[in-house]
């Protein structure tokens, strides 16, 4: 038997998951709630298998719910229902540790099979998703480390650009051609969003002066 917790604030919109839910030999509904804080306390007391959580309400977001309630129960799958298609939502849901995110206009027996997924250790996210979850925390690392998309040797070029050295400088250095010396400069302007060899070195310098700062 799948135990299930509802929240959502529209007490019409829980009557009906519940009704729905119940209808199924395998799945129980044990308990509501209509508020961020009740349902934060009844899920720990409950410990339900999945508890289903919309994600905006009066006094908060499922989104912290789910991030609570997961810390007390590991093991808790929680399923997202929306009525908005929210990148940003759907981006924290999934780092606060749901399993899946659906919209309220899920046909009723959508939403029983991803009560179902979820309860069975699945993840309701399609590959398209995952894709750009990936892509963004990608893009996050990179505004946090300017160098996180570089490869060893473009870093140790881009290093050498900080020093001055040209092309020509930098293959002899590390035994290149010159012409691949150029490929790798063009990759990492590339990478760094820059278009001017200065900016490069520009770069390479303050970081090598962070690197003094810190040592």
């Amino acid at each position: 038997m799948i135990r299930v917790f509802l929240l959502d604030d529209h007490e019409v919109v829980r009557r009906g998951v519940a009704a729905l839910l119940e209808a199924e030999d395998d799945i129980e509904v044990v308990g509501e709630a209509g508020t961020a804080e009740s349902a934060i306390a009844r899920i720990a007391a409950l410990n339900p298998d999945v508890a289903v959580l919309d994600v905006r309400l009066p006094d908060g977001n499922g989104v912290d719910v789910c991030r609570e309630v997961r810390s007390r129960l590991p093991d808790l799958r929680c399923l997202m229902l929306t009525s908005y298609a929210d990148d940003d939502a759907l981006f924290d849901a999934v780092m606060a540790g749901a399993s899946g995110y659906v919209l309220k206009q899920i046909h009723g027996s959508d939403l029983v099979g991803a009560v179902r997924t979820v309860a069975s250790g699945q993840s309701l996210l399609d590959p398209q998703t995952t894709a750009a979850m990936l892509h963004r925390l990608r893009d996050q690392a990179t505004r946090r480390d300017p160098l996180a998309a570089l490869t060893d040797q473009e870093r140790l070029i881009l290093d050498l650009i900080g020093e001055g050295l040209t092309n020509r400088q930098i293959g002899e250095r590390l035994y290149l051609a010159e012409k691949t010396v150029k490929n790798y400069v063009s990759n990492l302007l590339g990478k760094l969003d820059m278009q001017r060899r200065t900016q490069a070195a520009a770069l390479a310098a303050r970081l090598k002066a962070d690197r003094k700062e810190k040592h």
